[in-house]
């Protein structure tokens, strides 16, 4: 369904390959074609200082199994918080659900 293509850079005028695979997964998520090559892209995070800065992390307890985890969010307390394996888990299962 998706086709390699070639677009141009808004920021330096190069031309990129925007792949099948890339397509596939944009259009999953809802995006619209990148606009940026990839360096341009981490060039204007770094001048934003949204690259190299380190997440701030919550110690949460998650609600499935209860062990303690560490997640990249604050929780507000109106939604379940799972760690990694647990929200894997789910995931998987939600996805398995939606093949039908």
């Amino acid at each position: 369904m998706f086709e390699d293509k070639v677009l141009q850079c808004r920021d330096c005028g190069k031309d990129f390959v925007f792949t099948a695979g890339e397509q596939e997964f944009y259009a999953k998520k809802g995006f619209s074609d990148p606009a940026r090559c990839r360096d341009c892209r981490i060039a204007r995070k770094k001048a934003r200082g949204d690259y190299d800065r380190p997440r701030q992390m919550y110690e949460v307890i998650c609600d499935d199994c209860g062990k303690k985890t560490m997640v990249p969010f604050k929780p507000r307390g109106d939604r379940p918080v799972y760690c990694k394996e647990c929200f894997e888990a789910r995931r998987n299962r939600d996805s398995r659900r939606s093949d039908f």
